[in-house]
């Protein structure tokens, strides 16, 4: 029998911790209990757009019958099996052949994990380990960008650049250094041109380098669009810079594509817009549309050689219960055969430039400090002065008003900060990629009164 909407939200807030949890944002919390396509309907009978595709993943909406089909019909013939050194399974091997068909063309082979911040976790561990193999024991600092999101783990959350993360979880783990991004509307230098401040904001890893000592680092880790961090996409000079550098000083490059990962910016892998391979890509969410937890690690033909050719002393000590889980496998390679077969990667490109037009009309509003974006995620910033780029009182907590009008308007998206970020289903009907952009106008409209 169902559950009252009020009996859900008494057993919530009595035995349910959530991720990010603070009890003064949680005391009237929405409960979805239906999805379909682009829609998300909550326990009230409220129908909304998903504007963030679950959390950046669901890429082909909810409610698709042949993922769960197949899910079905694999938990009948194998529900699990180790894959650990030994065994495997055929969804597992499948799915590994099929993303390295997609991946950049110096890429050769996956270890599956479950999520995002494990598949950075298994980032990390493999660039140390690589350099050890290679007789470079101490190279194994990593760099990464203050407002990157690398996930919560230990590891993971010291890479990342949010300090509201770290503020109850410190200290960090030590060997992680941050460097500042390409992020013209909140840097002191946005004001140059747009190739000039690419290269000089590439240059602050150069620079982190020689500080550090280039023989004691192992990695620099990128998310190709800063996801979480507000959608923050670099200049074309950017990347290009960046490969330079770590190949100047022997530093591997990992593309964190957890949110970009399998099309969200319009090409299967975001890098291959400025012309750059990365060593490792950690990957999670779209590989699966979301329906299960599936992650990984690709990794460039050099590092998988070393860890093939490795002596028994050396080997790759590596390991989590579900990697290569047959389940979220399948469901793996059914939804990259949908994204092909409904050719949705193309599709994203054209609805996030559709996407990006309706936004830009927000600039109408004086509070609308900036609008980014590329493929199907995007991100409004506001701000009290757009010329100045004065940021608005965080204690008026304008962005969270925004969409909490926003959601009553049938619009679910988020905010860190007052940057409003949005990345629908790839499947998202035009007629609902142009309401989002109308529903925000309304709502930032009379929220700011401007």
């Amino acid at each position: 029998m169902a559950v009252a909407a009020p009996e859900l939200v008494r057993l919530d807030l009595e035995h349910l911790i959530h991720p990010n949890y603070h009890p003064s944002e949680h005391q009237d919390p929405l409960i979805f209990v239906k999805g379909r396509g682009a829609m998300l309907y909550d326990a009230a009978g409220r129908e909304v757009i998903d504007g963030l595709a679950g959390l950046w993943n669901v890429t082909l909406g909810h409610g698709n019958t042949e993922l769960a089909e197949v899910a079905a019909e694999q938990m009948r013939t194998l529900a699990f099996a180790s894959a650990y050194a030994g065994s495997s399974n055929p969804p597992a091997i499948q799915l590994a052949a099929k993303i390295v068909s997609k991946a950049y063309p110096n890429m050769d082979a996956v270890y599956f994990t479950t999520a995002g911040a494990e598949s950075n976790e298994s980032a990390f561990k493999t660039a140390r380990y690589y350099w050890k193999v290679n007789g470079q024991p101490d190279k194994v600092k990593v760099i990464s960008r203050k407002f990157s999101y690398h996930g919560l783990t230990l590891g993971a959350m010291s890479a990342t650049g949010l300090p509201m993360y770290h503020t109850m979880f410190g200290p960090l783990a030590p060997n992680f250094i941050q460097i500042d991004p390409p992020y013209r509307f909140q840097s002191p230098w946005g004001d140059l041109p747009e190739d000039e401040f690419g290269i000089k904001t590439a240059n602050f890893l150069e620079e982190a380098i020689l500080r550090e000592g280039p023989e004691t680092v192992a990695a620099f880790i990128a998310e190709p669009v800063m996801g979480a961090g507000g959608v923050i996409v670099p200049p074309k000079t950017y990347f290009p810079r960046i490969r330079e550098i770590c190949d100047k000083y022997n530093v591997l490059l990992i593309a964190d594509e957890v949110i970009t990962g399998f099309g969200r910016t319009g090409k299967w892998f975001a890098l291959e817009h400025w012309g750059v391979q990365p060593d490792i890509v950690s990957f999670a969410k779209a590989v699966t549309s979301g329906y299960l937890p599936l992650g990984g690690i690709i990794m460039s033909k050099e590092i998988a050689r070393a860890i093939r050719e490795a002596p028994a002393g050396q080997r790759y000590m590596h390991a989590a219960t579900y990697s290569g889980h047959p389940v979220c496998c399948a469901v793996g390679i059914k939804t990259l055969e949908i994204v092909e077969r409904e050719n949705l990667v193309e599709r994203a490109a054209r609805m996030g430039e559709r996407l990006l037009r309706g936004l830009e009309r927000l600039y109408e509003l004086p509070a609308v400090g900036e609008v980014r974006g590329l493929g199907l995620m995007a991100a409004v910033e506001l701000a009290e002065d757009r010329q100045t780029r004065k940021l608005f009182d965080p204690q008026k907590e304008t962005a969270k008003r925004v969409l909490a009008m926003a959601r009553d308007l049938g619009l679910y998206a988020r905010a860190v900060g007052d940057r409003i970020e949005l990345a629908p289903p790839f499947i998202t009907p035009e007629e609902v990629i142009d309401r989002i952009s109308d529903i925000l106008y309304e709502s930032i409209a009379e929220v700011t009164g401007r």
